[in-house]
C-alpha cells in the first residue's frame, strides 16, 4: 500500500512538472565539441527521464541477472518446504484419526522434506505415530529428547505424563505435571495433578498457593477458587488444631469467611475459638452455619459449647437451634439427644417422632429405641424399633467416590480428588469398614447398588414352639434366632424380615402369657 502511494505521488510529480513547462515554452542550448544543438525545454525533459528510466531497467536487469541463482535455489527450497509442510499437515491429520501407517509414511515423507530442528512438530508426529503403532518405549524416548528443546518442553513433559498415568505410575506422573506447572501454572492438567500430589502429603501452603496461581491467571473462576481455598484452609485448620491453635483459628476463620455454610470449616473455626473461650463469637458462628443447613456435627459442638454446663442448660442451647431452624428433621434430632440426656422422656419421644414424620431415616428410629428403652425397658418395643431401623434409609454422611465416611475430609480416599466429599444419604452398605490412618478418616461403609429383593421370600416356619425350635416346613430354612442383646452385632448385609409375631401365628395356647409373646418371637434375618 504505501509503495503504490510513492508511485502515484511520483507519477502526479512528473505529470505537474511537465505541465509547468508546457505553459512556459523556452529552448534549450548545448554547445558541445565545437557544435551547438538547441532543443526545446519539453524535449530535453522527455530526454531526462526516458535516460533514467533506461538506467534503472538496465539496473535491474544486471541485478536480476546476479542473482539469478540464488533466486533459482530459493525457489526450488520453497517449493521442497511447501511438500514437507503439507506431508506434515496429512501425518497430523492421518495421526488425529487413528492412521498409524499413514502417520508413519508422512512422518518420513515430512523428514525427508523440512529438518527437524527448524520444524519441532516433526517429532510430535513421529512420537504420535510410535503411540498408534503400540511402540510406547520409542514414543516415551522422542518425549524425552523434546525436554531438551525451550520451544518443546512443556509438550514433552505432557507425553511423559500421559505415558505414566497410562502405566499407573502415580509419582512420576506428578513429578513431570510438578515440572510443567512451574514452567506455565496457567495449565489446568499439570496444575489438577499438582495440586493433588500436594494435598496428598499435607502441604496445604503449597496448594493454596497453586489455587491462587490458578485465579491470577483465570485458569478456574474466582468462586470455584474461593471453594478450593475453604477447603484447603479448613484442612490446615484441622492439621495445627493441636501443634499450633493461634494459625489454626486463623485458617479456620478465613476459610469461614469464605464459606459461610460449610459446616466443617464453621465447625473447625467454633472449635478453635472454644478453646479460647471465646464462646459467643464462636457461637455465632454455628448459628449462622445452622441456618444456611443443619449439621450433627454442627448442633453436637453448640451443645457442648461450655463443657461445665448441665444437661438442662443444654437441653436449652438445643431449643434455641430449633427456633433458628423450625420444622426441620436434624433440628428436633438435636432436642431429642438433648432431652433424653437430661431425662426429659416426654419431650425426647415427642421431637424424636416429630423427625421420623419429617424424615424417616435410620438414625431417628435408633435414637427412638435409646428413648424407649430408657424410658420404659419394653424390649419387645426395642425390637420392633430396631427393626424398622434396619429397614429405613441410611443417615446422611460424607460420601466420596462411593465411600462413606465418619468424618470429613478434604481429599477422596480413592481417587484424591480434592472436595469430593458431599454431605448426603448413602446407598446400601456392604459392612466393610476402611480405617485410612494416613488422613485420619474413619471410612462407614462403602457404597454398592442396592439389592434386589426377590418377589417370593423363602417359606417360614409354620410352628415355634415354647422354646423356640423349628418344626419342619415345606423347605429345608435355616433360620436362625437373634436375641436383642446380639441384635447389634447382626452382619450389615443380611436382609431383614418381618417380626416373627407379623409373619406366622403362635397357636393357641393358653399356657403361654400375652405379654411374653414379643419376648418369644425371635428375630429373623436370610443372610446372603
Amino acid at each position: 500500500m504505501i509503495r503504490l502511494l510513492a508511485f502515484l505521488i511520483v507519477v502526479f510529480a512528473l505529470g505537474l512538472g511537465f505541465a509547468w513547462l508546457a505553459d512556459r515554452p523556452g529552448d534549450m542550448v548545448v554547445t558541445f565539441n565545437g557544435y551547438q544543438y538547441q532543443v526545446s525545454l519539453m524535449v530535453a525533459a522527455v530526454a531526462v527521464v526516458a535516460v533514467v528510466a533506461a538506467v534503472m531497467i538496465l539496473w535491474w536487469l544486471i541485478k536480476s541477472l546476479w542473482n539469478s541463482p540464488y533466486t533459482i535455489s530459493r525457489y526450488f527450497r520453497v517449493r521442497r518446504r511447501d511438500r514437507g509442510y503439507q506431508a506434515l499437515s496429512t501425518g497430523m491429520i492421518a495421526a488425529g484419526a487413528g492412521d498409524g501407517a499413514l502417520a508413519r509414511k508422512k512422518t518420513k515423507e515430512a523428514a525427508k522434506l523440512i529438518r527437524s530442528d527448524q520444524e519441532p512438530l516433526i517429532h510430535l508426529l513421529e512420537a504420535q505415530a510410535s503411540l498408534l503403532e503400540g511402540d510406547h518405549e520409542g514414543a516415551r524416548q522422542k518425549f524425552e529428547s523434546m525436554l531438551d528443546d525451550p520451544e518443546m518442553r512443556l509438550l514433552g513433559l505432557r507425553g511423559l505424563y500421559l505415558e505414566a498415568e497410562r502405566l499407573g505410575d502415580r509419582n512420576a506422573a506428578r513429578h513431570y505435571a510438578g515440572r510443567a506447572a512451574t514452567m506455565a501454572p496457567q495449565l489446568a492438567w499439570a496444575a489438577e495433578s499438582t495440586l493433588e500430589e500436594l494435598t496428598a502429603r499435607g502441604d496445604w501452603d503449597g496448594a493454596l498457593k497453586l489455587v491462587d496461581a490458578q485465579k491470577s491467571t483465570r485458569q478456574i473462576e474466582r468462586d470455584a477458587a474461593s471453594r478450593r481455598r475453604a477447603v484447603l484452609l479448613t484442612a490446615k485448620a484441622q492439621s495445627l488444631a493441636d501443634s499450633d491453635p493461634a494459625a489454626a483459628r486463623t485458617a479456620a476463620i478465613e476459610a469461614n469467611r469464605l464459606r459461610p455454610d460449610f459446616a466443617p470449616a464453621a465447625v473447625a473455626a467454633a472449635a478453635a475459638l472454644f478453646k479460647q473461650n471465646d464462646v459467643r463469637k464462636g457461637s455465632k458462628i454455628l448459628e449462622t452455619a445452622w441456618r444456611s443447613e443443619p449439621h450433627p456435627e454442627i448442633a453436637e459442638l453448640y451443645t457442648h459449647a461450655r463443657p461445665g454446663d448441665a444437661v438442662l442448660d443444654r437441653l436449652n442451647r438445643a431449643k434455641k437451634l430449633q427456633e433458628m431452624k423450625k420444622n426441620h428433621a436434624e433440628s428436633s434430632m438435636t432436642v431429642a439427644r438433648a432431652a433424653l440426656d437430661a431425662q426429659d422422656f416426654a419431650t425426647a419421644r415427642r421431637e424424636a417422632e416429630a423427625a421420623i414424620r419429617m424424615d424417616r431415616r435410620e438414625g431417628a428410629y435408633l435414637l427412638l429405641a435409646d428413648i424407649e428403652e430408657a424410658e420404659t425397658g419394653d424390649q419387645g418395643k426395642v425390637r420392633q424399633l430396631l427393626s424398622k431401623a434396619v429397614r429405613a434409609p441410611r443417615d446422611p454422611a460424607w460420601v466420596a467416590d462411593g465411600v462413606a465416611s465418619e468424618r470429613w475430609a478434604p481429599v477422596s480416599p480413592v481417587t484424591g480428588r480434592l472436595d469430593a466429599f458431599e454431605w448426603r444419604a448413602p446407598m446400601e452398605r456392604l459392612g466393610q469398614l476402611i480405617d485410612s490412618r494416613d488422613d485420619d478418616v474413619t471410612v462407614a461403609a462403602i457404597e454398592a447398588p442396592a439389592r434386589p429383593v426377590p418377589e417370593k421370600p423363602v417359606d417360614v416356619i409354620e410352628h415355634v414352639g415354647e422354646a423356640g425350635g423349628k418344626q419342619a416346613g415345606s423347605h429345608e430354612d435355616h433360620v436362625t434366632p437373634v436375641t436383642a442383646a446380639a441384635f447389634a452385632e447382626v452382619p450389615a448385609d443380611a436382609e431383614a424380615v418381618e417380626p416373627a409375631e407379623e409373619l406366622t401365628r403362635l397357636p393357641d395356647d393358653p399356657g403361654v402369657d400375652p405379654d411374653d409373646e414379643a419376648e418369644k418371637s425371635p428375630r429373623r434375618f436370610r443372610l446372603f
